[in-house]
């Protein structure tokens, strides 16, 4: 279905390094970025414009924005997200999410990845040394910085530093008109080597959803629609909050299935049990 299509990577901060080896290899499309249109009209993550919308309708809009700019009826677009992990309160997370869009043949395809292997950070600076030991931290100049006169609506935005002379000079620029000046770290993906590195897995995952079609139709990305819980206690058979099955459904026709055990065991250790240990 995607064998010789070209392809449009809706970017501008060269995720395509990143895709396209892979797409490419995967699914046999010719992959092409263009500079017809503007991601970030959707949303910046260094505060210029605010992405109005949550991750998936963006995702879609990047997509349609590609489409209707270039008329190229496949389309891959990924959009990320940071803060707060779900489960894990205290640490910090990135979520990105990436889709495929065959406007041709009406299907669309979503792969998420959660990771806590992020760097995202923000800091109120004072003191010049303050910016320095924050640089260090954040692995700076591999990963970028973003300096702004105020964390909340900042009149002044400062990015794309390939130095700690560069960084420091424009700091003091800025702190001569400010008591304090917000450093974070630059979270766009060509700044971000460690946001890259889950861009990759997330391409990955959608590359196994693409692959797995539709028993009925044979149309791709045949996905999981919904979760089964009670995967019985191993100790007292008694059925736990585990997974059992997963369903799966096809978006073009609508077939169903159901496959049980989604993890490979067919019982849970009772350490998961509520009955076993309230």
């Amino acid at each position: 279905m995607f064998t010789g299509r070209k392809l449009l990577i809706a970017t501008k901060h060269q995720k395509e390094k990143i895709i396209a080896p892979l797409i490419e290899k995967a699914i046999g499309a010719l992959c092409f970025i263009s500079t017809a249109f503007d991601t970030d009209s959707l949303g910046t993550f260094s505060g210029e414009i605010e992405r109005k919308d949550n991750a998936l309708t963006t995702l879609r809009n990047k997509c349609l924005l590609g489409f209707q700019n270039t008329n190229c009826d496949l389309v891959i677009a990924s959009e990320g997200s940071f803060g707060a992990h779900p489960t894990l309160f205290f640490a910090s997370a990135n979520e990105e999410m990436i889709m495929l869009k065959d406007f041709k043949n009406d299907i669309e395809i979503v792969a998420r990845e959660l990771s806590l292997e992020t760097n995202s950070k923000g800091i109120t600076i004072e003191f010049e040394k303050d910016l320095i030991e924050f640089a260090q931290n954040i692995q700076f100049p591999a990963h970028g910085i973003i300096l702004k006169s105020s964390e909340k609506n900042p009149l002044k935005i400062r990015k794309d530093f390939d130095s700690l002379v560069e960084l420091l000079e424009q700091y003091n620029r800025l702190k001569s008109d400010h008591s304090s000046i917000y450093a974070e770290t630059d979270m766009r993906a060509h700044r971000n080597p460690t946001r890259m590195k889950v861009i990759e897995k997330v391409t990955y995952s959608l590359i196994e959803k693409i692959k797995n079609c539709c028993p009925n139709c044979k149309t791709p990305g045949f996905d999981v629609v919904s979760a089964q819980f009670g995967l019985p206690c191993a100790l007292c058979s008694l059925p736990t909050r585990s997974t059992l099955s997963h369903l799966y459904q096809c978006k073009k026709c609508g077939f169903q299935q159901e496959k049980m055990f989604p993890r490979g065991i067919q019982v849970e250790d009772p350490t998961y049990c509520d009955n076993c240990n309230p």
